[in-house]
């Protein structure tokens, strides 16, 4: 009888942790959720798998406890999605972006590497390490210029993980995700805000939205989708860095009338723009080229740009209703 996989993820409460949780389920794992000890646990997300995972305590910025966690359950994959991920943030706390998003991948692979050397090691870097692109579509060659903190940050824990896979031999890799939204975004970022507006002003419960670069061009895809490429990488004969994206590129502009469409409204009437919401480094345009994954592992996006605005704007619906 084969052992039960084991895998360990950081991050478990966020968006992505929350799907890649419930694939892993599916697939017979055992998984361990790496969270952080606060006086109000963030469940929500997880509340349907809550009783199927084992909850773990440790901490990004804890080397000891990362050591402890790995010791403690073994895990065969272990899979690095937290972070501190939202770009304006990062402007505004630096230091803390770059221990927890930069130095906490760095202690989760040094702890591997002392604890469990034959796990695999998933990083999650992000398209926000291309920045001021140097070339289109963006490809696994394509150079990185970050523009942000946060881009920096994650392009340090790429690196990282580059070198532990060199240095030590270590079965490492990174999936550069582009823009992956879903229902379970976080309410700070665009597309949710988005989401969330028309919904709220279809419903009489808002009247405007107050956005910033609404030409700000990106490749957004279903989050659910993206947890599937991860585990994809896990799971090749080789460790290797791959491209996670649609390839199709669409504004922000975009975004709003496919989400107020969706009510019957025109974005126009309703969004605002403001400078104060502006980055103080704008990445114009994000879009990449994931043919290199989906030749070698298989992999390709379901759901196209206008099913996941309609999904987003829907669940936000059927949330006002359940509250209301």
């Amino acid at each position: 009888m084969t052992e039960q996989r084991r895998a360990l993820v950081t991050g478990l409460t966020g968006q992505d942790g929350s799907y890649l949780a419930e694939f892993l389920l599916k697939k017979g794992y055992e998984v361990y959720g790496l969270v952080r000890r606060t006086s109000m646990p963030r469940l929500e997300r997880i509340e349907a798998i809550v009783d199927d995972v084992h909850i773990v305590y440790g901490d990004l910025l804890d080397q000891s406890s990362l050591q402890r966690v790995m010791g403690d359950c073994q895990p065969h994959e272990i899979y690095n999605l937290a972070a501190q991920s939202f770009v304006p943030t990062s402007f505004a706390e630096p230091v803390l972006t770059a221990e927890v998003t930069a130095l906490g991948a760095t202690r989760m692979l040094e702890a591997m590497r002392h604890v469990c050397p034959d796990s695999r090691f998933y990083q999650a870097s992000s398209s926000e390490m291309f920045g001021a692109v140097l070339e289109t579509p963006q490809t696994e060659q394509t150079p990185f210029v970050p523009r942000s903190p946060y881009g920096v940050s994650k392009l340090y824990a790429h690196w990282t993980t580059v070198h532990h896979r060199e240095a030590y031999g270590l079965y490492a890799c990174s999936g550069i995700l582009f823009n992956h939204e879903s229902p379970r975004r976080g309410e700070e970022f665009v597309t949710r805000k988005i989401a969330c507006a028309a919904a709220r002003i279809s419903r009489g419960l808002q009247d405007h939205l107050d956005l910033g670069n609404l030409d700000s061009q990106r490749d957004w895809g279903f989050a659910g989708d993206y947890v599937q490429a991860m585990w994809l990488m896990l799971q090749a004969k080789e460790a290797k860095d791959y491209v996670i994206a649609t390839g199709e590129m669409k504004s922000v502009r975009q975004f709003c009338t496919r989400a107020f469409e969706r009510v019957d409204l025109n974005w126009e009437a309703h969004v605002k723009t403001k400078s104060e919401l502006m980055r103080p480094l704008e990445v114009d345009l994000l879009v990449g080229d994931a043919s290199a994954a989906k030749r070698e592992l298989g992999w390709s996006p379901t759901v196209c740009f206008e099913e996941l605005v309609d999904m987003m704007v829907d669940s936000e619906l059927a949330r006002l209703d359940r509250s209301h």
